[in-house]
């Protein structure tokens, strides 16, 4: 779920952001790629829900010896950043940058 909520992030908010370039002037593609690559992190924390929620969890994991509960705050970051990362790397490919 995380992966899939920041790659929708990543491609949404860089889809729709270079929309905006069509009324002024400047490339949609350039604009699509400099989206990406600013709203990754954000997409990441999307994913996790908000950081109070998931670092409150980490926190319980830590102190508490609950190691399910760290492990699942782990995974969803992997996968939050997974999902940034592959959305990040399509917008790239399609936009032809780096």
């Amino acid at each position: 779920m995380a992966f899939f909520t920041s790659l929708g992030v990543v491609l949404g908010a860089s889809l729709v952001g270079s929309l905006a370039t069509l009324f002024t002037t400047g490339s949609p593609l350039h604009t699509m790629y400099t989206l990406a690559k600013s709203v990754k992190l954000w997409a990441v924390v999307v994913a996790m829900g908000g950081t109070f929620p998931t670092i409150r969890a980490l926190e319980s994991g830590l102190a508490g010896g609950e190691v399910a509960t760290l492990a699942r705050q782990v995974a969803i970051i992997v996968a939050g950043l997974a999902g940034a990362t592959c959305g990040y790397s399509l917008v790239t490919a399609i936009t032809g940058g780096e």
